[in-house]
């Protein structure tokens, strides 16, 4: 639950006013910096853009960051790693979060290009089609500029955390030839039962972007990588993801399910357990394998 606390009140990172009224307890900024529990050789020299305005439209802390492994040379290009946020207050500069810039790092120094960004889906006003809107409006900025940014347009993996994970409905009901694979950890995968959800959205919302629906519905199916916290205190996220790993299989969706018993939400940014670098490490072979 701290992890989520910190999610919730990111804003304090780059806000100081936030900061200080009210006070935010240390335990919980801390988490909001915390990276992920692995390192990987080259990570220093890892080549990042900051803050470009992928939506100009959108509000301003809606920016995107790209991970560059060190020493590309013009015009080669690389499969690229899109990263998807959970929730988080209005005006968070979510992809600021130690998980993030972390994932980015890792990514990058094993050879590919990581994509993090902020979006609008929030916590408690979910703002969920607007959300899908800008992960929609990065992705098509990627593939877009992919010949600055280094990136092969046509080999792309979405990995989704935690409330990001309606934002893989869309390519859940039909992947586009470019989305290679996808990678969902502790992701909330049915939001028509959720009490957060059903007081911000209209059943419509609910149903189009409830990525349990998705999975009956035609289309080309992804491969996924599923990491499940096997102790996760999100309320109803275990009901729902449950479900949804049921109707996978019953489906007969391309799904690689990695259970981590007894683990917390953000399992990948706490305790470094046998456990829970074996997922990383079958993560990272995973998306490698679907994108070379």
């Amino acid at each position: 639950m701290r992890f989520f606390l910190a999610c919730l009140l990111l804003a304090a990172l780059s806000t100081p006013a936030m900061a200080q009224n009210p006070p935010i307890p240390p335990e919980v900024l801390a988490a909001a910096r915390r990276p992920v529990v692995m390192t990987r050789p080259g990570m220093d020299r890892v080549q990042v853009t900051k803050d470009l305005r992928y939506a100009p439209s959108a509000p301003a802390h809606i920016a995107m960051d790209v991970y560059r492994p060190p020493g590309l040379k013009a015009g080669e290009k690389k499969p690229a790693v899109v990263f998807i946020h959970g929730g988080g207050p209005p005006g968070a500069p979510m992809k600021e979060m130690g998980v993030y810039t972390s994932y980015g790092r890792l990514i990058a120094a094993q050879g590919l290009v990581a994509v993090t960004f902020t979006h609008q889906l929030g916590y408690p006003k979910t703002l969920i089609r607007e959300g899908s809107a800008d992960v929609a409006a990065a992705i098509a900025y990627v593939r877009t500029h992919a010949g600055e940014l280094n990136v092969d347009p046509d080999r792309l993996c979405l990995a989704a955390y935690s409330a990001g994970g309606p934002m893989l409905s869309p390519y859940i009901a039909d992947a586009p030839a470019y989305v290679r694979c996808i990678v969902a950890y502790y992701p909330i995968m049915e939001i028509e039962d959720s009490a957060v959800h059903k007081a911000a959205e209209t059943p419509e919302t609910l149903a189009a972007f409830s990525p349990l629906r998705q999975l009956a519905r035609p289309g080309r199916k992804a491969p996924m990588y599923l990491a499940r916290a096997g102790k996760d205190e999100i309320p109803q996220l275990l009901v729902g993801l449950d479900r949804f790993i049921a109707e996978a299989v019953k489906t007969d969706y391309p799904l690689t399910l990695a259970n981590n018993p007894g683990a917390p939400h953000g399992f990948d940014i706490t305790e470094p357990t046998p456990r829970t670098l074996e997922i990383l490490e079958e993560t990272f072979a995973f998306v490698k394998r679907h994108l070379k």
